[in-house]
């Protein structure tokens, strides 16, 4: 049942594509300013999970989403969006010939469907947290992948999400880049936002959330803290791989 204390709870959300079955009855919860880590490999489920989650560009076959007390598995995303859910992607995306403002203001209007006073106050908080003020005036096209990434969060968080799920924020970053996307996650965990967190660099996954679950083939292998999937035999050795769980203890 969901509580005041759980943000969104996920029951048995299914989705096959003919013979394949890309979702297999995948449930949980997350709680209110907590982040939920989702590990596993490429070709586990985790994306479509959130395709399911923000029926965008697709919604389930199967299953229920409650989020904040508001069932949205068959809402249209910019209905579920407006609720407070917002979403990245694998990608980085912006509007390139666009300034950084211009494509935080995109996502105010459109997301969340602020005007006026509103929408400015949200881009200038946006701006300040993401890091993003001086490059305001700046192409989209022009910036590098790293503030890319911080930009495609941004147009996420102007929207003022209470979960925001991020897909892989980390890819194609360098350590000292990785290290200040650990700090700015937690910072927005600390705003207020709840966060469900694809990530294939362990250290960062293990170090951000309270809770890690494991996907493989569709199916929700297990679920826990992170101390004890990094140790779970099964996770380690069939999907996780000896050698990244190696790494990640030598952090």
């Amino acid at each position: 049942m969901t509580t005041t204390e759980t943000i969104i709870e996920v029951r048995g959300l299914g989705k096959s594509f003919g013979s394949l079955v890309a979702v297999d009855d995948v449930s949980f919860t997350i709680r209110r300013g907590e982040i939920l880590g989702i590990a596993g490999p490429n070709g586990a489920g985790k994306t479509t999970l959130f395709n399911l989650i923000t029926r965008n560009p697709f919604g389930p076959d199967r299953g229920e989403v409650v989020f904040d007390g508001h069932r949205i598995d068959r809402l249209k995303p910019h209905r579920i969006m407006r609720l407070g859910l917002a979403r990245t992607f694998q990608k980085e995306t912006s509007f390139a010939k666009l300034t950084v403002e211009q494509n935080i203001r995109l996502g105010g209007v459109y997301g969340a469907g602020l005007r006026g006073a509103a929408l400015q106050a949200a881009i200038e908080a946006t701006l300040e947290m993401l890091e993003l003020a001086p490059l305001r005036n700046e192409l989209a096209g022009s910036l590098p992948v790293f503030q890319t990434k911080h930009l495609m969060i941004a147009s996420a968080m102007v929207a003022r999400p209470r979960l925001l799920l991020l897909d892989e924020p980390a890819s194609g970053l360098n350590s000292i880049e990785q290290a200040d996307l650990q700090r700015l996650i937690l910072r927005l965990r600390d705003s207020g936002t709840s966060i469900l967190l694809i990530e294939h660099i362990l250290p960062l996954l293990f170090g951000v959330s309270e809770r890690v679950m494991v996907m493989d083939f569709g199916k929700k292998l297990t679920e826990g803290p992170p101390s004890e999937i990094a140790r779970d035999p099964q996770v380690i050795e069939a999907y996780l791989g000896g050698k990244a769980m190696e790494n990640l203890h030598a952090t």
